[in-house]
């Protein structure tokens, strides 16, 4: 096979790897991916290249995405041409926001995590059964191990995707006291 035909192979895994990825796919997870499939030592340097070609392909007008980097990883995203329409649909899926008792459990989970249902039901003062359903339907929490107290309760935490969801990288980024302290200072106006 000609080393232009396997070049344009490769692109189209590397290419194929990105477009099923859920979220920003690094290069060392494509690298190991085309280990396992070729059985053969694909450099960084080599999928870099594929990987600008790609980026340049799909700068062309015929696409309406686009493959940026993003978190570390590689994925496609919409252009900013299509927000408007995109953010119609978003709109018409509304059901996926989360209700404030939802947002009451996960602030509660993401600040004391690990927590179980018990504690949260706690600190919220109400039922969290059906919130805590919901944020596991929607993979925003996940259970993160059994507590070592009577009964064995289930311990939640945030997932990756809560991550991705609120926009950022780690627990650090979340606002602390101080910060909530801050921003009402800040405030004009008067609050009545």
């Amino acid at each position: 096979m000609s080393e232009i035909l396997q070049h344009i192979l490769l692109k189209s895994h590397i290419e194929a790897l990105i477009f099923c990825a859920t979220s920003p796919l690094k290069v060392s997870e494509i690298q190991n991916c085309l280990y396992e499939l070729l059985d053969a030592e694909i450099t960084v340097e080599t999928i870099e290249m594929a990987l600008q070609e790609l980026i340049i392909k799909y700068q062309d007008d015929n696409f309406s995405f686009q493959v940026l980097k993003s978190g570390g990883g590689y994925q496609f995203l919409t252009k900013v041409n299509y927000q408007e329409t995109i953010n119609i649909l978003l709109k018409q899926k509304s059901k996926k926001r989360l209700s404030m008792s939802a947002l009451e459990t996960i602030a509660i989970i993401a600040y004391k995590q690990p927590i179980t249902k018990a504690q949260i039901e706690q600190l919220r003062g109400v039922a969290s059964d059906y919130a805590v359903q919901k944020l596991l339907e929607k993979e925003l929490i996940e259970i993160k191990g059994k507590a070592e107290t009577v009964g064995k309760p289930l311990l939640y935490g945030t997932s990756d995707k809560f991550m991705d969801y609120f926009g950022i990288n780690n627990l650090k980024e979340l606002p602390t006291l101080k910060d909530l302290e801050e921003s009402k200072a800040n405030e004009i106006g008067n609050q009545n």
